[in-house]
């Protein structure tokens, strides 16, 4: 990063201010300050989604995390699916919709990560934990990239089965954590 040149910093906000009305909407920058910390004031990534969660009351049902791969949205099952089943529930729509007005401008790409729990599935549809999360994952991608236009380049589609657990599958409750959906917002690094 290198230091603002103050009088440039000046020249520009003015033709800009001249151009859209006003100077009022600019950053102030002290002339020491590096480029990035003028815009500390904006919100982050991670600050947009849990907002959008804690305003939808989502709190229960979609957790955050960030490490080196990017920021994970795990969203639980039962908000997105019925048991047993791959196809999205009507209240899905709604949270992956509000999802997507802010994963959709993004460059990042997009890894779109069904999970279960260790109980073994056997049905028609689903013979197996594997089918089952990659059903999951796929229905949630197609739903982001044909209903929400999240540009079809930047999504892929991984299903874990049970084998990336974030809680114990000795509980109920730990099964239930573990039974979701993942929306991995990766760094593009």
């Amino acid at each position: 990063m290198s230091n603002i040149d103050a009088e440039k910093y000046k020249e520009t906000v003015s033709a800009l201010g001249s151009v859209f009305g006003s100077q009022a909407n600019f950053p102030v920058i002290n002339p020491e300050q590096k480029m990035i910390d003028s815009f500390s004031s904006f919100p982050t990534l991670k600050e947009k989604l849990q907002d959008v969660i804690e305003q939808n009351g989502y709190e229960e049902a979609i957790k955050l995390s960030e490490n080196e791969r990017g920021i994970t949205v795990s969203i639980l099952g039962d908000i997105l699916f019925p048991s047993g089943s791959a196809e999205l529930a009507e209240e899905s729509i709604e949270v992956l919709n509000k999802l997507a007005k802010i994963i959709k401008p993004l460059p990042n790409d997009l890894r779109v990560e069904g999970h279960t729990d260790n109980v073994p599935i056997n049905n028609n549809l689903h013979p197996s934990n594997w089918h089952l999360s990659v059903a999951r994952a796929t229905n949630t991608a197609y739903y982001l990239m044909n209903d929400e236009d999240i540009s079809q380049d930047k999504v892929s589609i991984v299903g874990y089965s049970e084998y990336k657990p974030v809680a114990t599958n000795e509980t109920e409750d730990g099964r239930a954590l573990n039974r979701r959906v993942d929306l991995v917002i990766l760094n593009n690094n």
